[in-house]
Formats: C-alpha cells, structure tokens, sequence
C-alpha cells in the first residue's frame, strides 16, 4: 500500500509518499520533499496566516510532482491520498486539504485527514530505530507540550499538558524578548551555545507540582524581568540569559518525562516534535534514562519540523491497524482546534 501524504497546516509545506508492504509492521519511506515558509515571514516577526496559505498553494503541486519523481512512484500507484486536517491555521489546512481531496476525486482513490500531532507521535517509526508498543511520548511542538502513554495506534492516555505556554513557545517568546527575531526557538539555542547556564537561577514552574503539566509562561516573565534588570548590559550577557532559559526549559521537560516514566513503570519513551531537535534536551535526557535503563527514541533530524513524511505514515499505520478507514466521500472540513484524545481508538 502506497500512501501519499500532505502536510500544510502551519509555515511548512510537506508531500511524501510512504509504503506499507505486506506483512511489515512500518511504513518505510520512499521520498519526501518540504518547503519552509521562515524566510518570508522573517520580516514580520511570526507566521502570517493569509501569506502562509497562499505559499501552500504555490508549492504543495510542485513539491508532490518531486515527491513522485524522487520516488519512482506514479500517481496510478497511489492508494491512499492523506491530509492534516488539523489542528493548525485553518486557511492553511484548507490547502492540504483540499488538494487531497481532489487528487482523490480525479484518481478515484480514498482519502484520510490525519491529527497533526498523531503525525508527531507516530514519527519515530520512521526512524532507524523504530519504538515498540507501549511508551510513554513527550510532544513538544510549537504550540504544544504534552505527556502520553501510548498503547497502540490511536490508543492514546493524556498524562499532563501544558496549561498556559508551551515549551516551543518558551523558546520563541524568550528569543523575541532578547531581541533575537524568528524563528526564535533555533536562535536562541545556537545562542545559548556560547552562554552560561548557570548564570541566571530562572524558575522552573510547576518542576515540585506533583503532577505531569507544565507551564512556561512564568518563565517568559521571569526572562523579561531579568532583561530589564540587565538594561545596558543585555547585549554582553545575552548569551548567558539565552543558555539560563533553555536550561531551564530542559530541566523541566526532563524531570516531567522521568516522572512519567515513574508513574506508568514503563521503560520506553517517544521525543517528539520540533523542540525534540533540541540538542541539550536530547543529551540530558538520554543520560537520565541511560541510568534507569529507559530506551530514548526520536524522529530522525530531518522529520522533527512538521513534514509530509509523518502524515502519510500515520494515515498508512492507523490503515493498517484497522483503526480508522479512509472515504471516497471527498467533501472535507478541517478542525483547527482539535484534541488528540478526540481520535482515541475504540478497540480494547
């Protein structure tokens, strides 16, 4: 089975294809191509929606006809057309969406909207090391931040979230505060390379809650506070503040994800999302699991941004679980609010 998958529900526009053969439990990769929006909303300081959905437009036929290329696969062979249906900014799942939908039509060929964070949880499987059910996954996308015990394809437990910012955020916020620009997230990491994490004790919320949310946003103030203490100094202790603030966002994502490790006794967890590329995060954690005898699993570098890659594998791993089927009823909506709990499988 052939999936094709698009992706489009934000700044980046994402096509691939995915194959599930017979008798193998992961899709394996047959190409994907992405286009990232970040130069064109670099001048105004965060993604504009209206310019988001036009670029779509513009790139989403294009970068399928490469896919296909790059594949050796034809659009004949394809079996399954995917979309993000949400969640995201809702012109920009309307492209995807109705691309999709339309390929569909012409091929006669079903199609499936996919959850984008699914997409995010699922991605590792796509890696070299793919995970085994069941784990616990930590999503740290953009605007989200949660803790999941995973038991399956679409059987999925909500641990603890964020409830005000989220770690991505954090990261964002905390680089526009210093005066980094956009993307923020990434500059301020590269940043924070040549700081001291130590030089600055910001807070680490809800770290003693006892429970498994989060919450950044005391920390952006905490950032902005200590900024304007700073003052004239600023441009000579960015450095500093920029690898205090990651350090402390680390910190709590690490210890939230040891603790639900300790909750649900299980011994295997999923790093998922763009925040997942973070190097730091990354090294902290598997140091802490090494020590517990936890495997650690990710995305490949490459699939950590959103991607077309991991919707089409969702879509093919959801099909092949019996978990959802696709329609050839090809009027479509898309759900820019959407839950991940909303798609929690029925089957024990």
């Amino acid at each position: 089975m052939k999936v094709l998958g698009i992706e489009s529900s934000c700044d980046e526009t994402g096509v691939a294809v995915v194959e599930l053969a017979p008798g193998e439990a992961v899709p394996r990769l047959l190409g994907h191509a992405l286009h990232s929006q970040v130069d064109m909303h670099q001048a105004y300081g965060g993604v504009v929606p209206e310019l988001a959905s036009r670029d779509h437009i513009r790139r989403v036929l294009p970068l399928a006809r490469q896919v296909l290329a790059d594949s050796g696969c034809t659009l004949d062979e394809v079996e399954v057309v995917a979309y993000t249906r949400g969640p995201g900014l809702a012109g920009a799942l309307l492209v995807g969406a109705g691309v999709a939908c339309a390929l569909g039509a012409a091929l006669a060929r079903p199609v499936l909207g996919v959850h984008h964070l699914e997409g995010h949880l699922l991605s590792p499987f796509l890696g070299a090391d793919p995970p085994q059910f069941p784990f616990v996954a930590l999503l740290v996308s953009g605007g989200h931040t949660q803790l999941m015990r995973v038991e399956g394809v679409g059987r999925y437990e909500l641990l603890g979230e964020t409830i005000d910012d989220a770690a991505g955020e954090a990261f964002d916020k905390s680089a526009k505060l210093l005066g980094l620009g956009y993307p923020g997230g990434p500059a301020l990491s590269r940043l924070a390379q040549q700081g001291d994490a130590q030089a600055f004790r910001l807070p680490r919320p809800l770290l003693h809650s006892g429970d498994l949310d989060f919450s950044f946003a005391g920390l952006k103030t905490a950032v902005l506070t200590q900024a304007r203490k700073l003052g004239d100094e600023l441009p000579a202790r960015q450095a500093d503040l920029a690898a205090s603030t990651e350090a402390a966002i680390v910190e709590v994502l690490v210890k939230k994800s040891l603790a639900a490790l300790a909750a649900t006794g299980l011994d295997r967890i999923v790093v998922a999302g763009g925040v997942g590329a973070n190097r730091p995060l990354r090294a902290q954690l598997n140091a802490a699991c090494a020590k517990r005898g936890v495997r650690v699993h990710y995305p490949e570098l490459a699939l950590c941004t959103d991607n077309g890659a991991m919707i089409a594998m969702a879509a093919a791993l959801r099909l092949a679980h019996g978990v959802q089927q696709p329609t050839t009823a090809y009027a479509f909506d898309v759900k820019p609010r959407w839950p991940l709990h909303e798609i929690v499988a029925t089957q024990p």
